[in-house]
This record gives C-alpha cells, structure tokens and sequence, in this order.
C-alpha cells in the first residue's frame, strides 16, 4: 500500500490546481514549406540612393519601447528630411530588427515605410494594449495563472494587435508589400536561443511562413515571462527538409560564433521529433535584445566578404548606419536598502530583468563587432578587385576609392538624456499600456538622445562628403596582392 502524507497531499492537489489554471495556447503555424520570400538587404531602399545603408534595431520595454523607437524615427525624418524628400534617411533604409516591445513598432515600419509614421502614435502608442489581459496584481487568479506558466494566451495582445494595426496581414503580405527587409525575434526558451521568424525557421519546422499573420510574431516577440504564456509552434515533420548549406557550415565551422552554431543545432533539433515536438516561444529580450541574430544569419547566409550586399552594391556603397534604439531604464530595488527580501515574485522578475539587461549589453557589443567585421571585410574586398572589375560594377572608376566606406554604429540611449529626463524616463513602466504624457516622454527622450549621438551626428556629417577628384580625372587605387 502507497502511503501519502497530507503535506504530499496538499502538494499534488496544489500541482494540478495551478496545471489546470494555465494559460495554454495552441499551435499557430501551419505545415507547408517557406519560398524564400524574405526582403533582400541589397539594393537600394524606398528611395534612390545606392551609396547610402541605414539599419535599425529596436529593444524591448513595453510601449515605453515602442514610443521610444518611434520618437527616434521621428527625429530621423525630421533631422534629414527636406521639400524634395520629406522622408529624409528613412528612405535609406534597408532593414529593421525589432524585439519585445520594439518589435511593435518594427514591424509596423517595415510593413508600412515611413508613411507609417503619420498617425502612429494615436492608432497605437495612446491605445490600451491590455484591454483583453488579465493583469492585476491583486487578482488571485490572475497570480495563479502567472506562476503556473503564463497569466495570458496569445489571444489579448496578438488579437489586439490584430485589431488595431495589422488588419489580418500575414508575412506574406509584408514581403510582397515591403522593400525594408524585416527581422522579428523571440526567443526559444527549451533550447535557450534566439529565435528569428524568416524563412529559414520556417522552413525547418516544416511550416510556411507567409501565411503566419504578423500580429502573432510580435505577440510571441513580447510575450514576457508570467505575463504571458509561451507561444507555441508545431514542429510538423512531413516535409523534404534539407538544411541549406550555408547553415550546416556554420555547425561545423570552428571559427563561427557560438551563437551561430547555437542557432544552428536549434534549427537542427526541430527535425528530430524525439527531442523537439513543439516550440515555446517567450519574448526576445531574454536572449537577445536587439535582435542581432539576423545580421549574424544573413551575413552566414551570403558565404563572401560582402554579403549580404550584391557585388554591386559593395563598390557603391559609401556610408553604412546602424542605430540601436534602447528603451531599456534603471529602477532601484527597495529591497537593496534592507537586510530582508526580495521576496518570490520580485525575486523572479529580477531574474528575468536581470537576464534581459545581460542580453541587452552582449547583444550590443556582438553587433559592434560583427559590424566592424564587415566593414573591414568590405574594404578588402573592393581594394582586392580589379580596376576593371571595379568599372563593369560600377559603370566607371571616376572618383573611385576602394577605402571610401564609413561605418557609424550608435545607441540611442538614456545614457545621453538631461538627469531631468532620465528621471522621467525611468519612471515609465514596462507595459503596454501607458498615460499620453507617458508616451510624449519616451518620444521626448528619444529625439533628445538621437540629436546628441555622435555617431548619428558624424554620419550627417559625411554624408555632405562626396568624391572631389579633378573633373574628367580618374583616381587609380593600386590592386593589393
């Protein structure tokens, strides 16, 4: 006879309340196969230039983060726009990359282009993105189903979403609409990795991503730990699965990131379903909060020193931008004043916002050097080539200076902000619901931080710079051997 004690009585009875209280969401990814359909980064972007790069990565934070990134765009439009382009550089862009709260505003712009702007703040940033969460604090229920794994589903925030800005459009709508080549990231909280909605996860769950609707990826993207309950993605299995090659060089090149090779063991994992049947998604700060991991991919991707530049873009390319919006604050802890606590809950969210300030740091670091691979890469490449390499690319070799590429690579920041602002910023909290002068604050704070970034600053700076050679001369850059 199995003996049971009242103390294992009361833990098992308390195991399958808190089970039967969870928040569980059903798969939202259909079997098939993903066509390549991703937005190239090479080529020009909305506008005409082709010598000119501009990337942006949004962090995570709640609507602060959102309104934050839309505060910078805003402040990019009105910084360079004129009569002629009143779009300014955000015609240049080529990519954005965008997590957790970010990854709103992110997908909103590589759908829409900066026409998107005009009535953002209103259509979204000053709406109640709560309106369909459980979320009080003082709501036992709500508490229960926090800590058995999620006090939401999918069904509040995508659904709102949904409602509010992305009307139904799907993937495959953004890569046929779009020429902004667009990365929206979460993390896969069993195999402790990024996770990129692109094709190619896609295509090793054997799922197609274009008829996966938008508002679900950034739902999954900002799905923060108790709040909400994973999302979840079937590893479906029937499909002629090959992982391209590009990804199984990365697995086996010592020399690759562990990122990389991390990404590509994960990716590996959702075709053995006796390790993967399903995948549970959590916001992507956790792992990475400026959405890196698409550079690193697309950089793999490509296999040459360029990519993921064409080989003509990579001779007329001359300027390259890449800004961080970091919405990101410090709070103090009352606890840090006292002998006692933290107690459980205030125990684990610093757990959770201590991991995301981690990731928020590495990340940054990881793409100012992946950045500056590249750049050197770049130059190499062109001053490697032929001058009439260089004139079949180009259309002449006037002007031409293998070394003229300039990288600016900045973060827009509280770290730049008045202490009056800061203060205010700080106070802002990580929800997705905020009061209008909430909003007004973070779009402040970010036009103040953008108009003091130096690098920011020095990229308009050169961007005034063009080649002055001697009319009719032709400048010859001796072919390194």
């Amino acid at each position: 006879m199995i003996s049971i004690n009242r103390s294992g009585l009361a833990a098992a009875a308390m195991g399958f309340f808190l089970t039967a209280c969870a928040a569980v969401n059903e798969p939202i990814n259909a079997p098939g196969q993903s066509a390549d359909g991703t937005v190239s980064i090479a080529g020009a972007g909305a506008g005409n230039r082709d010598d000119v790069f501009v990337g942006l990565a949004f962090s995570g934070g709640g609507t602060r983060a959102s309104a934050f990134a839309y505060g910078m765009l805003d402040e990019l439009q009105r910084r360079t726009g004129n009569s002629a382009n009143p779009y300014g550089v955000l015609t240049d862009v080529r990519l954005v990359s965008g997590v957790s709260g970010g990854s709103v505003t992110a997908a909103w712009f590589g759908y829409k282009g900066p026409a998107g702007l005009k009535g953002y703040r209103e259509n979204y940033l000053l709406k109640d993105g709560e309106v369909h969460m459980a979320n009080s604090a003082f709501n036992p229920v709500t508490i229960v189903k926090g800590l058995s794994g999620g006090a939401n589903d999918r069904n509040t925030f995508a659904r709102f979403l949904d409602e509010t800005l992305f009307k139904g459009a799907t993937y495959g709508d953004l890569h046929r609409k779009s020429r902004i080549a667009t990365w929206i990231n979460a993390s896969d909280v069993a195999n402790n990795t990024p996770f990129l909605f692109s094709p190619e996860t896609f295509n090793a769950l054997c799922s197609d991503l274009s008829k996966l609707p938008i508002s679900e990826a950034v739902a999954a993207s900002a799905a923060f730990p108790l709040v909400f309950s994973p999302i979840v993605l079937k590893a479906h299995q029937d499909c002629n699965y090959r992982p391209p090659d590009w990804l199984v060089a990365a697995k086996n090149n010592p020399e690759a990131t562990s990122a990389m090779r991390a990404y590509a063991a994960t990716l590996e994992s959702y075709r053995d379903p006796s390790r993967v049947q399903y995948v549970k998604l959590l916001d992507g700060g956790i792992t990475d909060n400026f959405g890196t991991t698409g550079m690193a991919v697309a950089r793999a991707k490509a296999q040459t020193p360029y990519g993921p530049l064409s080989k003509k873009e990579a001779v007329r390319i001359r300027r390259m931008l890449f800004l961080v919006a970091n919405a990101g604050v410090s709070k103090d802890y009352g606890w840090t004043q006292q002998v006692k606590g933290p107690g459980a809950m205030e125990l684990a969210m610093s757990i959770v916002n201590s991991s995301m300030g981690s990731a928020t740091r590495v990340g940054y670091d990881v793409m100012r050097l992946s950045l500056d691979q590249w750049h050197e890469d770049l130059i190499k490449f062109r001053c490697d080539l032929s001058m009439d390499e260089v004139a079949e690319l180009r259309g002449s070799v006037e002007g031409w200076d293998c070394q003229d590429i300039k990288l600016f690579v900045g973060e827009v920041s509280a770290d730049a902000l008045d202490p009056a602002m800061r203060n205010k910023l700080n106070e802002i909290p990580t929800r997705l619901r905020l009061e209008p002068e909430q909003v007004d604050t973070a779009i402040a704070a970010a036009r103040q931080s953008l108009g003091r970034n130096a690098e920011f600053n020095g990229f308009l700076a050169s961007l005034k710079e063009a080649p002055s050679p001697p009319a009719g001369a032709r400048r010859i850059t001796p072919v390194s051997n």
